[in-house]
């Protein structure tokens, strides 16, 4: 009866116990019972002996301690850096990334976890488990951190004021209710089961069942989403490309665009501004580009502004954040298994600023390796801005015909 009594007693104090009134309340109950009450208490409550030893102890001895601690001023294992004074040290000359060193020890080549740490550590000569070495990095002031994006390579000294003259030309197209557009090639897709990173609402347990391994299916091949987006209507076009990125592929995209939804949009345009990436299909180098410019000049009249981003600024076309950030975020978890499926993805992408975007394959054929002849060249009616022609230029029509 009374075995029962203590364990009912400690199953309804347990929950609020620390470990000091632990020990206190069994060395109270077995006093309390007097001879075999040490036993008793062991028994029913599974605290050990030594433990409840202690407790009577504390309460014959009458010492006292402050409210918040548990045990006496310096009792409880003592910390590792206590009693091995080189441990600390030891830990820093491994972790910090400048640390003199043998050029030829792994571990200056291992990713740094906890436990390769412990392990080298060991070596050293120092008894440390994984949780001590996490323990002791953080009081080091170091923390678990990823790459950080901040280094841009050599910038052009001309790079803010190209910032500045793209800005310009772009509100003076606006203001003169011109077209003004952003384009560029969006990463390459794998065609088929694959997986796409992010997640996506489904009942529990039933994941979309793809691929293990990401090669390309020759059947199905690799899908190329070049965009085009106004930056005036906030709209998108997207051209699903099949075989190559050139600059006839790009061109022809801006091409569809402008029968599809410039030329409905903007029926009085004389004009036309690009804003586009300094490198790729639609590179400042590229003689293909500027010739297929000059044949989408001559076919729709417009006179074509073309204002390259300086090299290695990409990031600032508008495109990337307007609306290859919002087809990245609508399809992600989402196996992009044929072309008609990227297609709708991009096709119901919008955003809360109100972004249509439509979208379409083209299954044309854009052989790499074509060479822009000099006699071909000179048809170019290409005049260079004063402010950095090699960024800046206009392409006139050879006539004001529109198709």
């Amino acid at each position: 009866m009374q075995l029962a009594t203590l364990r009912s007693k400690y199953r309804a104090l347990a929950p609020v116990f620390t470990e000091r009134s632990r020990r206190v309340w069994a060395a109270t109950e077995a006093q309390a019972i007097g001879h075999g009450g040490i036993a008793l208490v062991e028994r029913a409550t599974g605290i050990s002996r030594s433990t409840i030893q202690r407790g009577c102890r504390e309460l014959e001895s009458g010492e006292t301690l402050a409210p918040e601690r548990t045990r006496k001023a310096g009792a409880g294992r003592k910390r590792a850096t206590a009693t091995d004074e080189t441990l600390l040290a030891d830990l820093e000359a491994l972790v910090e990334p400048t640390a003199p060193g043998d050029p030829e020890s792994p571990l200056r080549w291992t990713s740094k976890s906890v436990r390769v740490l412990s392990v080298a550590l060991e070596a050293l000569g120092h008894e440390i488990s994984h949780t001590v070495v996490a323990e002791l990095l953080h009081e080091l002031g170091y923390s678990l951190q990823g790459n950080a994006k901040t280094q841009e390579g050599t910038q052009h000294p001309d790079r803010d004021g190209q910032f500045r003259y793209i800005a310009r030309e772009v509100s003076r197209f606006q203001r003169l209710r011109q077209p003004a557009i952003s384009v560029d090639t969006k990463k390459k897709e794998l065609v088929g089961n694959f997986k796409n990173a992010g997640r996506t609402w489904r009942p529990a347990g039933t994941p979309d069942r793809v691929r293990v391994h990401d090669f390309v299916i020759p059947a199905k091949g690799k899908a190329i989403p070049y965009g085009v987006y106004d930056l005036h209507r906030n709209e998108g076009w997207v051209s699903l490309g099949i075989d190559h990125d050139t600059a006839s592929f790009a061109v022809n995209a801006i091409r569809r665009w402008w029968q599809r939804m410039g030329r409905p949009a903007y029926r009085k345009a004389r004009s036309l501004v690009i804003t586009a990436d300094a490198g790729g299909s639609n590179g400042t180098r590229l003689r293909l580009w500027k010739w297929e410019l000059q044949q989408f000049a001559n076919r729709t009249g417009l006179a074509i502004t073309v204002c390259h981003f300086p090299p290695g600024t990409s990031k600032w076309n508008r495109i990337e954040h307007r609306l290859f950030s919002h087809i990245a975020m609508n399809w992600r978890g989402k196996p992009l298994v044929n072309l008609a499926t990227i297609v709708s993805l991009i096709g119901s992408t919008h955003s809360r600023s109100g972004l249509r975007v439509r979208s379409e394959i083209d299954r044309g054929r854009y052989p790499g390796g074509v060479t822009v002849t000099d006699a071909q060249m000179a048809t170019v009616l290409l005049e260079r801005h004063r402010f950095h022609g090699d960024w800046n230029y206009t392409i006139r029509p050879t006539s004001r015909r529109a198709k």
